[in-house]
């Protein structure tokens, strides 16, 4: 399993150790707000992780437990995963592998408005590409959900349109491996 690292963050695969910060995260309303709509009880946060390992051991990839390294706090948590249409996760995980790979991310209200989300993201996008040799990614958001659009904005994904991901109608974004790769090379 990979650790990522970044200016401000280490990107740890999510374990049973981050499950205190991750469901302090994910037990607040407005984290989940546009993700499920509920916040979460300390055992689906539980069963989440669990999840997560047996993706990991299936892809190398999945969630990642974002840390501040100043402070050593959970952050957030962001992924590199496959997507899929249904709102339950399958029993088996080969069934999604054909599915596109999704950049996802959620941080803690404490860590918001600081550019992690964007850090972060910036450097799953270049593991997605470089480490998986992932040929496109997707991001994808509730339609309301404005914040996230501004981080996939500043990534330089495209909009594609309202499609069907994880059974809601879902704004969807896309990047390239090509774009990405032309963009980092107009930065320098």
């Amino acid at each position: 399993m990979t650790v990522l690292f970044t200016e401000r963050l280490r990107l740890e695969p999510l374990s049973e150790r981050h499950l205190d910060g991750l469901h302090a995260m994910n037990s607040r309303p407005e984290v989940m707000r546009y993700i499920s709509g509920e916040p979460e009880t300390r055992e689906q946060t539980a069963e989440m992780i669990a999840r997560v390992q047996r993706c990991w051991a299936a892809w190398g990839t999945s969630w990642w437990a974002l840390i501040e390294l100043q402070s050593g706090r959970l952050a957030g948590a962001g992924a590199v995963q496959h997507l899929r249409r249904e709102a339950a996760p399958p029993t088996d995980l080969e069934t999604l592998r054909s599915n596109p790979l999704e950049l996802g991310w959620r941080l803690h209200p404490d860590f918001w408005r600081r550019g992690l989300a964007s850090e972060a993201a910036e450097r799953m996008t270049a593991f997605a590409f470089n480490d998986l040799s992932a040929a496109e990614l997707l991001a994808v958001r509730h339609p309301d959900n404005v914040a996230s659009g501004r981080v996939m904005d500043r990534l330089g994904m495209q909009f594609r349109g309202l499609e069907p991901w994880y059974g809601m109608s879902l704004a969807t974004h896309s990047l390239t491996k090509a774009a990405w790769q032309r963009a980092g090379a107009a930065e320098h």
